[in-house]
């Protein structure tokens, strides 16, 4: 494929015609006709539908304007940096990471990658669903446990598992069904934890489901009953005394991912945010992100 004619199709689709083009970038308008023509012969596709007034992206057209954009700006900020000498850890980056790591986390490293490097520009949004990196412009999504993805690479950079906590008034009982708090409208029946007298599963009353894991903590911590949580989320509660734990959840270990696509170049910006969790979480523990939660400023 030609990269010249695709990178003046680009600059046709970001213009919104071939006119507006061409005085934007000061070329002839009928070489950036030809070129775009040469480039949906070669591709044996039309990318754009052409009307006496407009143009407009055909469907196959926005596909590839969406993907080339941004391999063709890594391209140019990769060859910039090897032209300078290094790679500046500049420009935008655009990341998605889950809600509660979101919430308990992701403000305070924001605040220090932008303090170590002021050309960013960064955006963080905070999703549970797995989102199209491609489609949707991410340069890095945060997960748990992602299913496997030929289309991505990554490396899990922290490690948490979940355990049942009450408050101190609400020991474990020997039997019987125990008063709890779980997360959204899923069936619970029980849950199987293991504790220093062996495994045993214990049965509970769902008598709050909340659609968060703070929101469920806190509920715990006056109270209202037993609830399955992240150590990471209650780790000083149990060193303080103010939560009790039961127990860990059997086969509840769970791991924080850093992703991004196998496609694209790793650039400096995303290289840079890497980095930074690995500072942040040199060990990987739960006790580690516990660290971000209550911390005096």
């Amino acid at each position: 494929m030609d990269l010249l004619a695709l990178a003046d199709f680009t600059l046709v689709a970001r213009h919104g015609g071939f006119g507006k083009a061409a005085r934007a970038a000061r070329r002839p308008k009928a070489t950036l006709s030809r070129r775009v023509s040469e480039l949906e012969a070669a591709l044996d596709l039309r990318l754009f539908d052409r009307g006496r007034r407009d143009l407009k992206l055909t469907e196959e057209g926005r596909a590839l304007f969406e993907r080339a954009g941004a391999l063709l700006t890594e391209l140019e900020e990769t060859a910039v940096a090897i032209a300078s000498g290094s790679e500046r850890v500049r420009g935008r980056l655009r990341i998605s990471a889950p809600h509660l790591f979101s919430q308990t986390a992701m403000g305070r490293l924001a605040a220090e990658f932008v303090r170590r490097h002021p050309e960013i520009r960064l955006e963080v949004t905070s999703d549970d669903r797995m989102v199209d990196m491609i489609e949707e412009g991410y340069d890095l999504v945060i997960r748990v446990d992602p299913a496997a993805d030929e289309a991505l690479v990554g490396r899990p950079f922290l490690h948490d598992r979940l355990v049942v906590v009450a408050g101190p008034d609400m020991p474990l009982p020997a039997g019987g069904t125990v008063p709890a708090v779980v997360r959204g409208g899923n069936p619970v029946r029980g849950w199987t934890v293991g504790a220093a007298d062996g495994e045993r599963t214990i049965a509970v009353d769902p008598v709050l489901r909340l659609s968060s894991l703070i929101m469920i903590r806190d509920a715990v911590r006056r109270g209202a009953g037993a609830a399955r949580l992240p150590l990471s989320l209650v780790s000083r509660d149990i060193a303080s005394g103010r939560l009790i734990c039961w127990g860990n959840v059997t086969g509840s270990e769970i791991s924080l991912w850093a992703l991004y696509p196998t496609r694209r170049l790793l650039n400096a910006r995303v290289s840079a945010f890497l980095d930074l969790l690995r500072q942040s979480f040199p060990q990987g523990a739960p006790e580690e992100l516990a660290a971000f939660l209550d911390e005096p400023e």
